[in-house]
């Protein structure tokens, strides 16, 4: 099919069968799916107006934060989030079918850095003396597998990348827990949200905030402006501002619209503080079929 068919062009961390495109397929399943090597990549199609949008990884349950998407977004960017995609993780241990009916030991095991460490004590006990070896992402290991056959190497990664690279799945379900998801940001140079929302649906919107220096207890000054107007925070965490030790900003995830009348005054508060604010957007969460 032929680009002028499809109605969006998005990036996406890929390549085909990552969880990041399962992702993007489950959101947006009539729209043109373009693979980026890395999420820098996927961030800049968007700022460049390659795409209109960029779906990226940014919070596992299980490992935290992508630092890369969070750092990237504050530093290099001027994108706002139109919605999160919430997606379950499973990891399989898969190997080339060559060697599927083969007692040979395992060489060396490829994978994304946060799904080899959502399977640690699988692959301690069970694979403790094999190299592992980072990855740009699990599809692309399970895509490198498929195509060695010289020596047995194996791959962390889903179904679908067993089922798109033509793997035999020597070990299911490896990861060390099973209430694993994903939240991935779908990015846009405009402002809005994405879809149709229930009436239900909770928004939430993300801030990044830089804390005026010298100033004793600047957080907690920061918390109350928050808390005093009754706006549920979902999330605070720290990032370096990468200007020396001891210097940091704060991404802030809370449960209300930035167009409501507290949030307005929270950040007019926050401003009169002294703090730097940049706003993310407010957008709706969705949650891929599992």
């Amino acid at each position: 099919m032929s680009e002028k068919n499809w109605e969006k062009r998005v990036a996406y961390l890929g390549p085909e069968a990552s969880f990041t495109y399962l992702a993007t397929k489950g959101l947006f399943p009539n729209d043109w799916h373009i693979p980026y090597k890395s999420i820098p990549e996927c961030i800049e199609a968007v700022s460049e107006g390659k795409v209109e949008l960029a779906v990226v990884p940014v919070e596992n349950a299980l490992e935290g934060s992508v630092p890369l998407t969070i750092d990237y977004l504050f530093h290099e960017s001027e994108l706002f989030v139109t919605a999160e995609v919430m997606s379950k993780i499973q990891q399989h241990l898969l190997v080339n079918k060559k060697f599927a009916k083969k007692s040979e030991a395992i060489e060396e095991i490829y994978s994304h850095p946060h799904a080899l460490a959502q399977c640690h004590k699988y692959l301690y006990y069970n694979h403790g003396d094999v190299r592992q070896t980072s990855y740009s992402s699990t599809a692309a290991a399970a895509e490198l597998v498929s195509q060695t056959e010289e020596r047995c190497i194996a791959a962390v990664a889903n179904l679908s990348a067993a089922e798109k690279y033509n793997l035999h799945i020597l070990e299911h379900n490896i990861h060390d827990f099973h209430f694993n998801h994903t939240r991935f940001f779908v990015l846009s140079k405009q402002n809005i949200k994405h879809g149709l929302v229930p009436l239900h649906a909770q928004p939430k919107t993300t801030f990044m905030l830089t804390l005026p220096t010298d100033v004793s207890g600047a957080l907690h000054q920061v918390l109350s402006v928050f808390a005093w107007r009754k706006l549920n925070l979902s999330k605070i965490e720290s990032r370096p501002l990468k200007t020396g030790l001891g210097n940091y900003f704060f991404i802030t995830d809370i449960l209300a619209d930035e167009e409501e009348s507290m949030m307005k005054g929270a950040v007019e508060e926050l401003i009169a503080l002294g703090c730097k604010v940049k706003s993310l957007g407010t957008y709706y969460t969705y949650v891929t079929p599992e």
